[in-house]
């Protein structure tokens, strides 16, 4: 896991440098190679994880597992938009925020809920956007930027979501559209009024939808795209400067809450199953 000799980039600066040193020698950046772990973050990050895959993988595995969880919901009728429905239970069981979870101080479901789906549509139509979207901001961003601005904005969006309704939810469309916030901000940042306006256009033709369609949490929408917009407005993007240290560990600590969230929710919400209270 540590590479304990040789040489490595910079994080900061982007200048070649030793593993061990203590400070950076040009940009003054203090233990830039994090005692031999910082290269094997950046080779995780820029080399060897699709976070835009992975993100697609969670959520299609954590779907299958809901309707295992409670396969008797399946075969109600629900509608076109309801065809294979998990229950609600097994949602809760895999972190769907709001509701009784919210009341039981469940934070961590802000996180967890982003990876939950309602039906075989729901999940359809946003793995489409995030499959769409995800290289682009990986592209302009980075990877581990793109996944700071997916989970911040899907986190923001619940966390607004569950304030202001406190219904349960689900779903990646709060982080779907965070990602388009982070496309027009890149597009304003370098004065390219066309890619402002195209990503401009599909944000406001998707939040018209969503209020003319039923079920739709607007309050999520809303919340993500506010939190896409102020998280990419803090970040620089690939060719200004390389993705720091900062963003590579909080984009390692969002995925390791986001793992110790589903086992959390599945634990409580099973021991309750099983000791009635």
């Amino acid at each position: 896991m540590r590479k304990a000799q040789g040489s490595m980039i910079c994080p900061d600066c982007g200048k070649l440098i030793g593993v061990g040193e203590e400070k950076c020698p040009f940009c003054g950046a203090w233990r830039p190679g994090l005692y031999g772990f910082t290269p094997r973050i950046q080779q995780l990050f820029g080399r060897r994880l699709d976070m835009i895959g992975l993100i697609v993988v969670t959520c299609v595995v954590l779907y299958v597992a809901s309707l295992i969880l409670q396969p008797s919901a399946i075969f109600q009728m629900r509608g076109l938009f309801g065809i294979l429905s998990p229950g609600t239970r097994a949602l809760y069981q895999l972190g769907m925020t709001g509701g009784v979870a919210w009341d039981a101080g469940w934070w961590w479901t802000v996180f967890t809920a982003i990876y939950l789906h309602g039906s075989l549509l729901h999940i359809l139509f946003n793995m489409i956007w995030v499959r769409q979207l995800g290289p682009e901001v990986t592209e302009v961003f980075g990877p581990a930027r793109a996944f700071v601005v997916f989970t911040i904005a899907g986190a923001a969006g619940f966390l607004l979501s569950n304030v202001v309704t406190h219904h349960p939810t689900i779903g990646a469309s709060g982080s779907i559209f965070g990602l388009l916030a982070a496309m027009i901000v890149f597009g304003r940042r370098r004065g390219i009024s066309v890619l402002t306006m195209h990503y401009l256009q599909w944000a406001v033709l998707l939040f018209v939808m969503a209020f003319v369609m039923s079920g739709v949490n607007n309050w999520a929408h809303a919340g993500g795209f506010a939190g896409g917009w102020i998280s990419a407005s803090a970040m620089r993007s690939s060719d200004e400067r390389r993705e720091s240290r900062g963003v590579l560990l909080l984009a390692l600590a969002f995925i390791a809450i986001t793992v110790a969230g589903f086992a959390l929710s599945f634990v409580k919400v099973t021991g309750i199953l099983l000791t009635g209270r």
